[in-house]
């Protein structure tokens, strides 16, 4: 197999992490680790030293898109090669996850990875049947990318007007699917996620209106049929229970993970409904610290 091009790989942060050495130490000479901040105040900004091959970069607040949007968009433009891999500070990058991902390109073209999110907290923890068939499954059959672990190329998609876009939008992932043809890998990295109910549920929010803006007819069939099965679930509790485990189950399987987690399938299908009518009911919702307001897919404000 021939030697990978020289790599750009973005990792947005705003404090230095095990990921940002994990990244660091798989550079190749010629390669460089982008670590994207929003300000100077970011306490990885005020970092004395880094890695060889490492530059920090300054994106700058953002303003009509999320701060995660704004970041890659800078890491974008500052970065030096063609080749691009994407990657967030909150999973563990084992030393061969560099290696892996240009061996993926070479047999397929652009490709990604999928999360495999492990719950935190009690809600996120009762979500993780949930997380499974639409964040990891479901990522996998719909051949989307996953922001967290993917690799492309500048010739793979129309730079400029992605970027465009890029900076009045929310989610980097959910646009760069409608932009670049990627096939996913069923190779998981455990995501942890949540760490209170509160966090969890702005999470939920903002998960469920990327899934409103970027499919909206996928978006109304999911939650046509997520009602149906609560409402199954309440007509028929003892086979809709046994049902829905070994499902959740048979799902856990296919992307070769095994969790306790598919036993709350139950319970998670009844609650799933009015937390869609709660996200839907949601005006704005908080992520890294901001909070935003997305009112369609390229309409959105920071409040604060």
């Amino acid at each position: 197999m021939a030697e990978p091009p020289p790599t750009s790989v973005l990792l947005p942060t705003t404090a230095w992490t095990d990921a940002c050495d994990e990244v660091a130490d798989q550079l190749r000479p010629g390669d460089e680790l982008l670590v994207i901040c929003d300000s100077e105040s970011d306490p990885v900004a005020r970092r004395d030293a880094v890695p060889d091959g490492v530059r920090i970069v300054v994106a700058g607040d953002p303003e009509g898109c999320s701060g995660k949007a704004n970041a890659i968009a800078a890491g974008m433009e500052a970065a030096a090669h063609d080749r691009i891999v994407w990657t967030d500070d909150d999973f563990h990058h084992p030393p061969d996850w560099l290696a892996t991902l240009h061996a993926e390109y070479e047999r397929h073209g652009p490709a990604t990875e999928l999360p495999f999110f492990v719950g935190r907290d009690p809600l996120s923890t009762l979500l993780e049947p949930m997380y499974v068939l639409s964040g990891t499954l479901g990522v996998y059959l719909a051949d989307q990318a996953w922001g967290g672990s993917v690799v492309f190329e500048r010739s793979d998609l129309d730079v400029a007007a992605f970027l465009a876009d890029l900076r009045r939008t929310v989610s980097d992932d959910g646009l760069l699917g409608e932009y670049l043809d990627v096939t996913p890998v069923l190779r998981t990295r455990t995501v942890p996620v949540g760490g209170s109910i509160r966090e969890s549920l702005e999470r939920h929010v903002r998960w469920i209106k990327i899934v409103r803006y970027h499919d909206p007819p996928g978006f109304a069939v999911t939650s046509v049929v997520a009602t149906l099965v609560a409402v199954a679930a309440v007509l028929f509790p003892l086979p809709a229970a046994v049902l829905l485990t070994l499902a959740y189950l048979g799902c856990n399987a296919v992307v070769g993970r095994r969790r306790w987690t598919p036993l709350l399938a139950y319970p998670m299908t009844l609650v799933q409904v009015p937390l869609l009518a709660y996200a839907l009911a949601r005006r704005t919702f908080v992520w890294g610290g901001r909070r935003y307001r997305w009112r369609g897919k390229f309409d959105v404000s920071v409040v604060e």
